[in-house]
């Protein structure tokens, strides 16, 4: 059992301003709980132990709101994706380890929750990250410039859909990933992209499509959006 997880909770969230300006985005509420403590919900539930948060932007308020939920890893520094996941490897071990955007929002599949489906499909003989995904035409949130992050290849694999206009999938915000990825990695700020990339580069990226709904909340209308269908 992937008993790890960090969820990145540093970013600024300049796309949902002014609503950030005051108050960090995975603490915005919806539907009458944040999207960080609902992803804390579903890790604990699910057995999660060791739960790593990173906070920069208005970070006292994430300390404050989540004490003795999780250990908090404080920036100083912006570090993106990839450098917030490898400056806290000292605190995930190993490896292998759930990595969750912090303004993830999903409702599960009707058989099983998606936590356990990305579990039951990691395999670390053949991958070294396994990705979540959405079909584009079935996210909520989806704005006029989304095209989709990939396309899937047979047994699971993943590639990226580069300079194409559209792919069928779109990264859905959740991660199991090897310590093994960040071998020889960068310093200081970089993008889980660029070790995606390089995994996919070596046939060690798949993916497993979610079969429950997938909020995309980068704007205020998309926050409206989830806001609406979670309350119905």
């Amino acid at each position: 059992m992937i008993d790890t997880a960090m969820i990145l909770a540093a970013g600024r969230g300049e796309r949902m301003r002014p609503l950030t300006d005051r108050v960090p985005k995975p603490l915005l509420d919806v539907a009458g709980r944040s999207m960080l403590e609902r992803s804390l919900d579903r890790l604990e539930a699910h057995g999660v132990t060791n739960i790593v948060v990173n906070v920069h932007h208005l970070g006292q308020q994430i300390v404050e709101r989540i004490r003795g939920r999780a250990r908090i890893v404080v920036e100083d520094r912006l570090l993106d994706t990839g450098g917030s996941v490898k400056n806290a490897l000292p605190l995930l071990g190993a490896g292998p380890f759930f990595v969750l955007n912090g303004d993830g929002l999903w409702r599960d599949g009707p058989t099983e929750s998606m936590l356990s489906r990305m579990e039951g499909r990691w395999d670390p003989e053949r991958m070294d990250a396994l990705l979540l995904l959405q079909s584009l035409h079935k996210m909520f949130g989806r704005g006029p410039n989304d095209r989709g992050d990939y396309f899937q290849e047979p047994r699971g694999h993943l590639r990226h859909r580069g300079t194409a206009p559209l792919s069928p999938y779109v990264f859905a915000s959740v991660s199991i990933c090897s310590a093994r990825l960040f071998h020889d990695s960068p310093e200081g700020p970089f993008s889980l992209l660029a070790l995606w990339h390089r995994a996919e580069a070596a046939g060690r990226l798949c993916g497993v499509l979610h079969d429950g709904d997938w909020f995309h909340v980068g704007t205020p209308e998309a926050l409206a959006t989830a806001e609406r269908v979670l309350a119905a």
